[in-house]
């Protein structure tokens, strides 16, 4: 019996695109990986929107804030997608819920801001 490859990718495979998409500052791409109410949490602001959120992200990325990620462990279990790197010496875990249609429908962040508090505070 001939084994059928499915066509349907899994929420991790979803999450680790939508990552590449944003690091390579493609976000008419990463876009398309989003609901469009997406809900984004982390201890600095909040999104209920796609848009804002990308613009939020290439703004992260033209100052120089987010760069790659340095990914050191990625968790999967059924539809919800966790991913562990360091950023600017800091530990950061983003939690992605992933949709059976196949779009992020959210993304929920933890880290310390207290680094990013302190910058925000000598501008």
């Amino acid at each position: 019996m001939q084994k059928i490859e499915s066509s349907v990718k899994s929420a991790k495979e979803i999450v680790m695109e939508y990552t590449q998409a944003t690091e390579r500052r493609d976000f008419q791409s990463a876009r398309g990986y989003l609901r469009d109410n997406l809900s984004y949490v982390s201890p600095v602001n909040s999104f209920d929107r796609a848009e804002p959120y990308l613009k939020y992200n290439l703004h992260l990325y033209e100052t120089g804030q987010l760069v790659k990620f340095d990914i050191k462990k990625e968790f999967a279990d059924s539809n919800d997608v966790c991913i562990l790197h360091e950023l600017n010496s800091q530990l950061v875990c983003v939690w992605y819920h992933v949709d059976d249609d196949g779009k992020i429908s959210s993304i929920k962040v933890i880290f310390d801001p207290r680094q990013f508090l302190a910058g925000a505070k000598q501008k």
